[in-house]
């Protein structure tokens, strides 16, 4: 009976991670059907089926650390970002982005380069050396070559000591402009700040 009714538990979480639109619940959700298969799997000792269900105990028990490894990793972007900015729309390019480690030089782009990406600091800093400016944590920056003429790099962008910046592709920058208007407006926001104050230094390239 208590089989039957974890299992069909553990089904249910693995549905509903379906209807989940943002990375923090899904991976929330994740954890918490991870934890039921676990249960289910270990209840088969109990009836005597365990050999049957072992597999799924060693799939969740492997799953359950790297859900909580991103839910951390996602839990302190959006910190970094919070701390940085009251807008909301930034975090609905979470579940899209990809984590990037940098040691201290490191290149991320160079003047011309083609604008490939929007970047977002987790930890560290990041120096512009063509106009001298740094910028730290929860800092959103490229998103200005990303729809100038041409598409090139206008500054280089240096890692000041060892880094971690969440990358989005230019791709996904622009759907996700026309898919969601709080984080068009979010852009148009960013890139006409520079144009009706052209006397402030860019803190992108």
């Amino acid at each position: 009976m208590w089989l039957l009714i974890a299992g069909w538990i553990s089904a249910a979480l693995v549905f509903s991670t379906f209807f989940m639109k943002t990375m923090i619940p899904l991976r929330l959700i994740g954890i918490a059907s991870n934890v039921a298969f676990m249960s289910y799997a270990l209840l088969g000792l109990q009836y005597g089926v365990f050999g049957r269900l072992y597999p799924i105990l060693v799939l969740h028990a492997g799953l359950l650390p790297l859900n909580v490894i991103r839910l951390r990793q996602v839990r302190r972007l959006v910190d970094a970002v919070g701390a940085a900015s009251e807008d909301e729309a930034i975090r609905a390019l979470v579940p899209y982005m990809k984590t990037e480690q940098h040691r201290s030089g490191d290149v991320l782009f160079e003047l011309g380069d083609p604008a490939d990406k929007l970047y977002v600091i987790e930890h560290g800093r990041v120096l512009f050396p063509e106009i001298g400016k740094e910028v730290g944590a929860g800092t959103v920056f490229g998103e200005v070559g990303l729809f100038a003429a041409g598409g090139t790099r206008a500054l280089t962008a240096l890692c000041e000591g060892d880094c971690r910046v969440w990358t989005i592709t230019k791709e996904k920058t622009l759907e996700m402009s026309y898919q969601n208007p709080n984080f068009g407006m979010f852009l148009i926001r960013l890139v006409s700040g520079y144009a009706l104050h052209p006397a402030i230094p860019r803190s992108d390239g």
